[in-house]
């Protein structure tokens, strides 16, 4: 393995070129790999990045991950807020629309929760709204009479099963 020169004011700390040691792995992969070194200051972490890129600088390195990073961390969001378990398509045009559409869905709950000034998660207008989709109950009325039971009273009511 050896070094090679970078800038050590963008964070770099190491940048070197080498290859993979282990008997299985050397045999699997035996081209050049690289492993860049950085420290972020915003989060005041070091992170180590591995590529089989040589070519660029290891700024660009660093900037990369940091970016891809930044796509896991939205699908990431979009798994939790939207509700988008599996993509419908696999081609670029069919995700796009399907996040897009999200997107848009969860805009308008917001805007909706904000305007009608509702003291609610736009998690729970979803859930409001995805239940009373047939309802003929307009929009403010079902999200500012939220006035439910709790759920311990309503099975009260439910008569038990025995089965054993």
């Amino acid at each position: 393995m050896y070094s090679r020169k970078y800038d050590k004011s963008t964070g770099v700390k190491s940048d070197q070129i080498g290859r993979l040691s282990g008997f299985y792995a050397s045999k699997q992969y035996p081209e050049k790999i690289r492993r860049v070194k950085f420290y972020d200051k915003e989060t005041n972490k070091t992170f180590d990045f591995l590529t089989n890129n040589l070519y660029i600088t290891s700024e660009q390195v660093a900037n990369l991950y940091k970016n891809r990073w930044q796509v896991d961390l939205f699908f990431k969001w979009i798994k939790q807020h939207l509700k988008i378990k599996a993509f419908w398509g696999t081609s670029e045009n069919a995700v796009r629309i399907q996040v897009y559409s999200a997107l848009i869905a969860y805009c308008l709950v917001a805007i909706i929760g904000s305007k009608l000034k509702i003291d609610r998660t736009t998690y729970e207008i979803l859930q409001v709204l995805g239940i009373s989709l047939l309802d003929k109950t307009p929009v403010k009325e079902l999200l500012t009479n939220m006035d439910y039971k709790d759920v311990k009273e309503q099975v009260g009511n439910q008569l038990k099963l025995n089965l054993f």
